[in-house]
């Protein structure tokens, strides 16, 4: 079964980061889409770059659409995984599946150079999220108590991973955070 999916975020690169480099991690999703660089990776609308890099701006621009089907998720994240080496901080990359019966999937891939930036990365992304919600119903101050629990909940499990780590457990941080898989209705 195919379905549609729209990949889209902005990368920023180290100045040391070069085309070649870029090209080789991102292997796998151009390999999955049967390209050998990016200028040939295309999306399926014209009005969309693609997967672009700036050379000057040292940024990887993407707002890709295309048609995938089975092995495309685990495709996508390995060549995210990848570009980690590269990246001049953490972000997110959304990716979103739409399906043909509606239940259209949302998730987010994290970036970034280190586990520690990525760590921060994901502690600001769902404090947002989470104020977001809260915010239609909830005064500043009550969302800020929210935001503090969230705060001390990501503190809490990177000690506990980086206490793992360091007690030989195999179980460090991993580069990449796989897309949470939300159904909408």
């Amino acid at each position: 079964m195919r379905i549609e999916v729209h990949v889209h975020g902005t990368i920023p690169l180290r100045a040391e980061a070069t085309l070649p480099q870029v090209e080789a991690a991102l292997r796998p999703w151009l390999r999955y889409i049967d390209e050998e660089n990016l200028v040939d990776a295309r999306s399926v609308y014209e009005d969309e770059p693609g997967i672009a890099f700036d050379v000057k701006g040292k940024t990887l621009e993407i707002c890709w659409t295309g048609d995938v089907g089975r092995g495309f998720r685990e495709s996508i994240e390995e060549a995210l995984q990848a570009l980690c080496p590269y990246a001049e901080s953490a972000v997110e990359i959304e990716v979103s599946y739409y399906h043909d019966d509606g239940q259209d999937e949302f998730g987010m891939v994290f970036v970034g150079p280190t586990p520690e930036s990525l760590h921060e990365r994901q502690k600001s992304r769902m404090i947002d999220d989470v104020s977001g919600m809260l915010a239609r119903h909830f005064t500043e101050a009550e969302i800020g108590e929210v935001a503090a629990l969230v705060n001390q909940l990501f503190e809490h499990n990177w000690t506990e991973k980086t206490g793992s780590a360091q007690s030989g457990s195999t179980s460090a941080p991993r580069g990449l955070t796989p897309a949470q898989r939300r159904r909408l209705h």
